[in-house]
């Protein structure tokens, strides 16, 4: 294929789905200036985009058969798996892109199916709001053939802030997932501590304010409880365990006797106390990964 036509080629992109999402990553795509084919199972979702220059099909078929590489942005995975059951007979020889939420079994059982349709697999999350698709605030992870991320890096980067995970198309997954859960995690304790400041008549954005300024420490420290259990070597982070379960006692207290929800902290203080009991008084508070339960090693 001469080079110019390769160039071109390159500028050619399907978006199969246009909710919220989908919609801001075919709008960014056609302001860029590439050729957007569109398809919606509704398909007065896709009118908008047409008025600015998107091609939309009648079928997802037709919009995969129309572009080398196919951005698949639905409502979950149930989706996907119907989308792809009728576009089977166009996927061969494209780069399928599936930027939906699921999981990383899921990624995983899509990758072996296009490659068993002759085609190619990434499987992309979304950590950002659809305003700001196109935008380093919004962070995409892939993961899946390398290849294909390679050939199609570019066209990538033009939704926003771009990591490759590796090979194993389940990873992306795993780094949303993971990432998702932990911000949940923080966010509910964060919104149990300010039951416990109110309940002490404390203000509590200035209670935040001050809390905000304690947050740069916290990459040194997570950096090097990662490092503990990685390397299963764990010194004495946050004070010895011995030291810490006393004051879990009065955290405990502190919570109870103002009406405030402890089931965390009394879990926290359960490990505490098994790991003691084994004989790890003198480790910091990363051990506790060695008594939590569930999960597999890789």
């Amino acid at each position: 294929m001469p080079k110019d036509t390769a160039d071109l080629a390159s500028r050619d992109v399907t978006v199969l789905g246009l909710g919220a999402m989908g919609s801001a990553i075919a709008r960014n795509y056609l302001e860029r200036g590439y050729r957007t084919t569109v398809w919606n199972r509704t398909a007065s979702r896709a009118e908008s985009l047409v008025e600015a220059g998107a091609t939309a099909t009648a079928t997802a078929a037709e919009a995969v058969a129309a572009s080398p590489l196919v951005v698949i942005c639905l409502l979950d995975s149930a989706a996907v798996d119907e989308v792809l059951a009728a576009v089977e007979p166009a996927v061969k020889g494209k780069v399928l892109v599936n930027v939906t939420s699921g999981s990383a079994g899921q990624a995983r059982a899509n990758e072996r199916w296009a490659r068993a349709h002759g085609a190619e697999y990434l499987d992309g999350k979304i950590m950002g709001d659809p305003p700001y698709v196109g935008t380093e605030r919004v962070l995409f992870p892939f993961s899946g053939a390398r290849g294909a991320f390679e050939a199609h890096e570019r066209t990538l980067r033009e939704l926003g802030s771009v990591a490759y995970h590796g090979e194993d198309a389940g990873l992306a997954a795993v780094e949303f997932m993971a990432q998702v859960a932990l911000a949940y995690e923080l966010l509910i304790g964060y919104l149990h501590v300010l039951k416990l400041v109110r309940a002490e008549g404390v203000d509590v954005v200035g209670f935040t304010e001050r809390f905000a300024g304690s947050l740069p420490a916290f990459p040194a420290l997570l950096g090097s409880m990662g490092q503990a259990v990685k390397s299963r070597s764990y010194g004495p982070d946050l004070g010895s365990l011995d030291v810490q379960a006393a004051l879990m006692d009065d955290l405990i207290a502190h919570r109870e006797s103002l009406g405030v929800e402890s089931v965390r902290m009394r879990e926290v203080k359960a490990l505490m106390d098994r790991r003691i009991a084994d004989g790890h008084g003198d480790q910091g508070f990363s051990s506790l990964f060695e008594v939590l339960g569930g999960g597999r090693e890789a």
